[in-house]
């Protein structure tokens, strides 16, 4: 049995094992995309790249095998450079968007297709949840926010953009009307405490998820009641008082507590506060003549100045957002600062290195125009007629909620959340634009093509996905060879394989012309590949690395109608 020091580490092996076995035994994480277990290596990714002393090349850890007296390095400086090297590659070649325009528009970065699916499934606990993970006063926002998301929406380019904050105030408002409205879970208090100065949107949102963290929240207002200019700025008409009140009960539910008629000056200052508190955030809104003289904070044109990933003022321990740091008043930018700076306050009283929130790594490639010229154009009109009912101030009822969140496009990928390409580009920080001018000019105009999500027509007896169909995006197809190999496995007939050279081999069923494009225009055809699996489709589902391949339910009853039309 060979031995061999990975790492500096001794490990021993059975003979025949590979490197990535070894390391595995170790405990050693080698990333792998091209890889499943009970399946021949074929190391066609590079992710996995290890270097054995004694040589200049790198070799895949996952076909390489073990060697008694091998020295094996895994995380060296020049092996993430090489792995970063070939993610870059892999991201040249890869059309298809990680988040959907709205989700990257929203200032808050809610996840708004996924929010979309769960109200179209009438899932709408699930929804309430998906939305507050970001938006802390949905209700609120439905209602006042001006909907940056919806002018990124690309259905606007066909019949009108997805009405994204009626679907959103939707949700809240059925969720408040239930008799036990949505609590996120907290953790159990760690013993510390944030001073809040300042009960508006800002100040609000970054107690709501502080007490999630288990830090004890308390909120000073000059005020009497909490809500700050919501309350006392936004007209009745377009934001009653009842709906404002409810949203705020809930944050304190959650064991936040409110101090009004409390103003941060020479009587109580922040220094006090900071002698009380172990943290402390300043949402005060626009800040006023002698406000900043009163704080002792360091201002510059547009308020208090900070550190823009951290929120970090000059004042150690001291955190600051809303319309205190900047001009714009922008009530989901001031939710979103709270929900931001809550992040670093928690890294700060946690004794770690404040970073500030991860920003999601995301691939902007857009979108075919073949998925906007298959979307159903038959319910234009009855769309029309539904927003025609809706009164200024009034929401959707539930007929028009089902018909609008049909109308998603899904611009998001199916494999955001798992998809390894992304886990390891972010990982390794690889630039997805550093090779990607190479690989689109050798590509030319099939780049387009490429990215067009297509009917698999896969009949999934017997598998995980039981009778749904799935979809073929061939843009964002590494050439793992995954499926192939698992559909010869499984004994599928004519089965799967590689077809094309270089820039434009593809997954496609050997001899098959390709069929799910028929009907539409012969330049939207091209490319396009039919793929009959029966009883390995749902294990090909599971195994694929990027979302190439995906479950048509994901998408609900809306798209399946569009792309079957």
């Amino acid at each position: 049995m060979p031995r061999l020091i990975i790492d500096n580490r001794e490990v021993e092996v059975p003979s025949g094992a590979t490197i990535l076995d070894a390391a595995e035994k170790l405990g050693i994480a080698i990333p792998t995309m091209c890889f499943l277990k009970g399946y021949e290596p074929l190391a066609s990714c590079m992710v996995c790249v290890v270097k054995i002393e004694g040589s200049d090349a790198f070799v895949p850890a996952c076909g390489s095998i073990a060697q008694d007296g091998m020295r094996v390095s895994t995380s060296s400086q020049e092996v993430r450079q090489a792995r970063k090297t070939a993610l870059e590659l892999l991201l040249s070649d890869h059309l298809g968007d990680c988040m959907g325009p709205c989700q990257v528009t929203c200032p808050a970065g809610m996840n708004i297709p996924l929010m979309i699916r769960q109200t179209a499934e009438g899932s709408l606990r699930d929804a309430i949840a998906t939305v507050k993970r970001d938006i802390a006063l949905p209700a609120v926002l439905g209602r006042i926010c001006p909907a940056p998301c919806e002018k990124a929406c690309r259905r606007a380019q066909f019949d009108g953009a997805v009405s994204i904050c009626l679907l959103k105030r939707y949700v809240a408002d059925v969720d408040l009307q239930s008799s036990q409205p949505y609590l996120p879970p907290c953790n159990p208090s760690q013993g510390k405490r944030v001073a809040i100065v300042g009960a508006g949107p800002a100040g609000l949102a970054a107690a709501y998820y502080l007490q999630q963290q288990g830090y004890d929240c308390t909120i000073f207002d000059q005020h009497e009641k909490p809500g700050g200019a919501l309350r006392y700025s936004v007209p009745q008409e377009k934001l009653p008082t009842d709906v404002l009140d409810k949203e705020i009960s809930l944050i304190e539910r959650l064991g936040v507590k409110f101090q009004g008629q409390t103003r941060i000056d020479r009587t109580l200052s922040l220094n006090q506060l900071r002698r009380d508190f172990d943290a402390g955030f300043v949402a005060v809104g626009q800040l006023q003549p002698g406000d900043a003289e009163c704080l002792g904070l360091e201002t510059g044109p547009h308020g208090i100045v900070i550190d823009a990933g951290t929120y970090q003022t000059s004042l150690p321990g001291v955190f600051a957002g809303g319309d205190a740091v900047r001009a714009r008043r922008l009530t989901v930018r001031a939710v979103a600062d709270g929900k931001e700076a809550a992040v670093s306050i928690s890294q700060y009283l946690a004794g770690q290195e404040v970073t500030g929130p991860a920003k999601a790594f995301n691939i902007h490639t857009g979108i075919s125009d073949l998925r906007l010229s298959i979307a159903d154009c038959t319910q234009k009109s009855k769309i029309e007629n539904l927003r025609s009912e809706i009164s200024f101030g009034g929401g959707f009822a539930d007929e028009q909620v089902r018909c609008e969140s049909a109308r998603c496009l899904h611009c998001d990928c199916g494999k955001a959340e798992s998809c390894k390409l992304r886990q390891y580009a972010q990982e390794y920080e690889a630039r997805p634009s550093r090779y990607r001018g190479k690989a689109q000019s050798n590509k030319g105009t099939k780049a387009q093509s490429s990215s067009v999500p297509v009917c698999v027509c896969a009949s999934l007896a017997n598998s995980v996905c039981s009778s749904a169909e799935i979809i073929y995006e061939p843009g964002k197809c590494i050439k793992c060879g995954l499926c192939i190999r698992i559909a010869a496995a499984a004994g599928e007939r004519p089965g799967l394989t590689f077809v094309g050279r270089g820039f434009d081999v593809r997954v496609a069923v050997p001899f098959s012309p390709a069929t799910c494009g028929q009907g539409l225009p012969p330049a939207q055809v091209r490319g396009l590949t039919t793929l009959t699996l029966k009883t390995a489709a749902g294990q090909c589902v599971a195994a694929c690395p990027t979302g190439a391949l995906f479950s048509r339910r994901r998408h609900g009853d809306g798209l399946r109608n569009k792309l079957r039309g």
